[in-house]
């Protein structure tokens, strides 16, 4: 197993709370692959007791009683007892507490929605068993855990059964960018800063899918065998994901999707393309994408009030799930019959262009990090996000990578750009370019930033137009 790395603000939440000599309910949710599990694992290495429960997986024929065969599996395994069964939930808790000493004790109950998919009384169960036994006993710690955050969010937290029982919760987001790059060094991956955001570009900081990058090969060698083979690893892992997380639903999660993978998207513009009615089944739709982690709402706000505009905008926020439906989709009947076997993805039609859209998608998933290079406090922030302007008689359209709007009325301009050679003076005329596009209000100032790797040209340097020259391999090496 790979050296843990990050996570140390979550470690010390959690350790802070078994300090307290009481039980404690607490809950992680995170996309599938982040780290959930072995971030518990770390967690409760030094307790004297830790009780793993993962529920199975759903497919054609999953029932009630499959899933607590699998429950007592695991207790008679971890317990060393002889095998046993459960008819009933009840049952199941009340025999794991017949085993609980007075020991500091983790019970982890690990994709806890698919454990009680097919019970209705599940969550009644298992609110009985923490108010009549469980919450009695010190130095318990309680952990609810799954990748299917919408069934957590609607049956756990906003849930009256669990209301004021929970001590923490913690969203899992990705590893940073210089965790991300350690997780690599630990893995043996090592190679120039370029090589490295072309790994962490189709990744993100999924911790799981660094782990499958080997040491041994370069980072377009990896990509080809992970991306661009029939049985791929991150091949096949996007329908994985939908299978799992949305079950029977998860066809209308994906068309939602491979319409997002045009761009950014309005609400008006996914319910037109996808025929869907004027209800409120949609919004529902896209707060699940949200809460799942793979798309992000982007409120689109006037620059002149600082007050956010009506329609808001749609992006996929997750860099794999760009990379894969952008790239590797088209591709899949190609890939199938192995015709990118042999094939230096470096050299296919747009890959440079690709790769620099992943950059600008991986970084938005890390603009505090960017907001900090750029000095600027993100309490000053009215807002920041990519922004795009609309062309109209007024004004002409433009998009900005990435702006910030601040309490001062500076509009820091920010233009990202990931490139092999070095940027010349033409970086000027383009970014001048956009900001001459932009309706600035009266007493505002246009601040432009320029985010690179690869390097830029002493006649860019000398000229003084950037605010700030930002170079991006200092992300990585934080």
């Amino acid at each position: 197993m790979t050296e843990f790395v990050g996570r140390k603000e979550e470690l010390l939440k959690l350790k802070d709370l078994s300090q307290k000599r009481q039980a404690n309910i607490v809950v992680i949710k995170g996309r599938r692959r982040i780290g959930k599990s072995r971030l518990i694992a770390e967690f409760a290495k030094d307790k004297p007791v830790f009780l793993h429960f993962t529920g199975l997986a759903p497919e054609s024929g999953m029932t009630d009683q499959t899933q607590r065969d699998a429950f007592a599996r695991q207790l008679s395994k971890q317990m060393k007892l002889l095998p046993m069964t459960f008819l009933d939930w009840t049952d199941a808790f009340d025999h794991v507490s017949s085993h609980i000493t007075k020991e500091p004790t983790v019970i982890l109950m690990d994709e806890i929605s698919w454990m009680g998919s097919h019970d209705p009384a599940f969550i009644s169960k298992l609110k009985a068993w923490w108010d009549l036994d469980i919450q009695n006993r010190p130095n318990i710690t309680l952990i609810f855990c799954g990748s299917v955050s919408t069934w957590i969010e609607g049956n756990i937290l906003k849930s009256t059964s669990f209301f004021g029982r929970i001590s923490l919760v913690i969203e899992l987001e990705p590893l940073s960018l210089s965790e991300s790059a350690m997780l690599l060094k630990k893995c043996g991956v090592k190679g120039s800063d370029f090589e490295i955001y072309k790994i962490l570009a189709i990744t993100g900081g999924v911790p799981w899918y660094l782990e499958q990058f080997l040491p041994q090969y370069t980072a377009d060698q990896n990509i080809q065998r992970l991306c661009f083979e029939k049985e791929g690893l991150l091949t096949v892992e996007f329908d994985n994901i939908f299978h799992d997380l949305f079950s029977h639903r998860g066809t209308i999660y994906k068309n939602i999707m491979f319409y997002l993978r045009e761009g950014t998207k309005s609400l008006n513009q996914i319910r037109d393309e996808l025929n869907y009615p004027r209800s409120g089944t949609l919004s529902k739709l896209m707060e699940h994408l949200i809460i799942s982690g793979f798309v992000t709402r982007h409120a689109q706000w006037s620059l002149k009030t600082g007050y956010e505009r009506r329609q808001s905008l749609y992006r996929i926020n997750d860099p794999y799930i760009r990379f894969f439906l952008k790239y590797i989709e088209p591709n899949l009947s190609k890939i199938t019959k192995g015709a990118y076997r042999n094939v230096n993805v470096s050299q296919l039609p747009g890959y440079d262009t690709m790769m620099g859209f992943q950059i600008e998608c991986l970084f938005l998933q890390n603009r505090l990090n960017m907001l900090r290079s750029m000095g600027i406090d993100p309490a000053d922030c009215v807002y920041d996000n990519p922004y795009f302007q609309t062309n109209s008689s007024r004004h002409k359209g433009c998009q900005i990578d990435y702006l910030v709007q601040t309490r001062t009325n500076n509009l820091f301009v920010c233009e990202i750009k990931f490139r092999r050679k070095e940027l010349g003076s033409e970086i000027i005329t383009e970014v001048q370019g956009k900001i001459n596009k932009l309706s600035i209000p009266r007493g505002y100032a246009s601040v432009p930033i320029l985010f690179h790797l690869g390097g830029v040209s002493d006649k860019v340097i000398d000229q003084r137009y950037f605010y700030r020259i930002i170079d991006l391999g200092d992300f990585i090496h934080l």
